[in-house]
């Protein structure tokens, strides 16, 4: 074991690994405990990834400082299935202050939240999408949430509400309805085919071919920008710089790399498609922003994602000119239980950069003002004690004539009074539109900070997990597991688990430490051999 570790982080010794990164990982633990023990409100998002037959679940937890008013959040766990009971009571998240896992579209993960929660939040039959991802085997959660507890009231897991990333459901409209409609309608389905197919053929050739990329060189100075088959944001960044160029450029490409030229019909249509499509890209990027993904930002953008893509109807041929209602349709059907919900309502309205202010209808803003007012009658704010004035100290000789006039205030008269609930939400409505406002008003702030505390997607946990994976060579990691025997995979999982919980600088600068001592002791062994 001690050599095959060695192989992956040079270190002074087994021992002296094992000791540091256990003392790192215990304080570091310690450290997140106290700090997610400390908040009212968090979320969690979970991811399942597997390799060479080794399945794990990542859970980040999430949630917004009360004080600064920005995101914060932790890796708590990367643990193989059957330890997973024991995550959340670790770190003391309890059903009332875990407001929501977010998760994507898996099948899986839909199937337990039905069957493992308490109060289901999404709609469990629409949208259940099977993970396309090659990097990626997902694995039946029903088997692995059940505890082998004989006690039938301890017998499964509760799980949080549900919540389904909103990047990936975006992602699922424009590969699955959109070109199902594209490959179906009469009026795209040939230009659909024929124009994709050229474009792959450029792609190919590009990625594949040196002379290709010369050519390219001559012909534009831009290199074209091959697509990833699971991730559609970049077949339309592939598509767009296709259309950067003008024909006669792709044509004269094409031309001399022996592929078939595209006519006037199908670069009219990639024109048209990337049009359409750009509001996707923008939302996408909304959505996945690291520090601002609040769950209160999903309402706004879907709104305003909704309206740019009808407006993209004006200067539209036939060949596209159905597509916009389609993919408006899509959204409200797959964010059906999203759209107009309480939680996504007071998400939105409590933040102070959004408000009201997205809302066109006057019938709905009445509504989730409504809302917001019956929420925070049912608040309690903190309140500092008033401070009581200090009692005056009354001379036996006046000494001028002011203090004749003397009166003794009223303590009622010196304190503030607490602000009424209208009186709250009419003034949080006309303050300024920054996060450091919620301070004045501490109704409103608690139901931001309950609200808003479920991010919008779930790849900010899938980013945590792959953040390291520069610093420690992960894929040697799972195949020493493979190799291993019993007692060794459950350290070499340990391992795993430990290094994950750090930040990428902190675990590069100590797996940097363990090169530099490994180094120090090579020279000084050189040393002596010299002598």
């Amino acid at each position: 074991l001690h050599s095959k570790l060695q192989k992956m982080i040079p270190f002074k010794n087994e021992k002296t690994f094992a000791k540091e990164l256990d003392k790192a990982y215990a304080d570091m633990e310690k450290e997140v405990k106290n700090t997610t023990e400390a908040q009212k409100y968090v979320s969690t998002t979970a991811d399942i990834w597997s390799a060479n037959n080794k399945s794990f679940l990542g859970v980040t937890v999430h949630w917004i400082d009360a004080d600064t008013l920005k995101r914060k959040k932790a890796a708590i766990a990367c643990k193989r299935f059957r330890e997973l009971e024991d995550i959340f009571s670790r770190y003391g998240l309890s059903n009332d202050k875990v407001t929501a896992c977010v998760t994507d579209n898996g099948s899986n993960f839909v199937k337990a939240f039905k069957e493992h929660q308490q109060h289901q939040v999404e709609s469990d039959d629409e949208g259940e999408e099977a993970e396309g991802d090659s990097e990626v085997n997902f694995t039946d959660l029903h088997s692995v949430l059940h505890t082998d507890d004989d006690d039938a009231q301890h017998g499964l897991c509760v799980l949080p509400p549900h919540h389904r990333c909103a990047a990936h459901t975006l992602n699922l409209i424009a590969n699955n309805e959109v070109d199902k409609w594209l490959a179906s309608n009469p009026e795209s389905r040939t230009v659909y085919r024929s124009a994709t197919a050229k474009c792959s053929a450029l792609w190919t050739k590009a990625s594949r071919s040196f002379v290709a990329s010369e050519c390219l060189e001559e012909v534009s100075d831009r290199k074209l920008i091959v697509p990833t088959v699971t991730r559609w944001n970049s077949f339309y960044d592939a598509y767009a710089r296709i259309t950067e160029m003008p024909l006669t450029d792709i044509n004269n490409l094409c031309t001399q790399l022996l592929i078939k030229c595209m006519n006037d019909r199908e670069y009219q249509f990639l024109k048209e498609y990337c049009s359409i499509m750009k509001p996707f890209t923008v939302a996408q990027d909304i959505l996945q922003g690291e520090d601002t993904c609040f769950y209160g930002t999903l309402q706004p953008v879907l709104e305003v994602h909704m309206d740019k893509i009808l407006a993209t109807k004006h200067g539209l041929s036939q060949m596209t000119t159905g597509l916009p209602e389609v993919i408006v349709g899509a959204i409200k059907t797959r964010f059906a239980t999203t759209i107009d919900s309480k939680e996504a309502l007071l998400a939105a309205v409590s933040l102070p950069k959004f408000k009201l202010r997205w809302v066109k209808e006057e019938a709905r803003r009445d509504h989730i003002k409504f809302l917001l007012t019956k929420e925070c009658r049912s608040i309690t704010p903190e309140e500092p004690a008033a401070l009581m004035p200090d009692a005056p100290q009354p001379s036996a000789v006046a000494s001028s004539k002011e203090d004749f006039f003397f009166f003794d205030e009223h303590p009622s008269a010196m304190a503030e009074a607490p602000m009424s609930v209208e009186t709250e939400v009419m003034s949080y409505f006309s303050s300024a539109p920054t996060m450091e406002s919620l301070h004045k008003f501490p109704r409103i702030k608690k139901i931001a900070l309950r609200y808003n505390a479920p991010t919008t997607i779930q790849c900010t946990g899938r980013k945590t997990f792959q953040s390291w994976e520069s610093c420690v060579p992960f894929k040697v990691f799972l195949l020493n597991l493979n190799m291993s025997k019993k007692k060794e995979s459950s350290i070499l999982i340990q391992t795993i688990s430990m290094l994950l919980f750090f930040k990428p600088k902190k675990k590069k600068n100590v797996i940097i430490a363990f090169k530099n001592t490994n180094n120090v002791q090579k020279k000084k062994k050189s040393q002596t051999n010299r002598i």
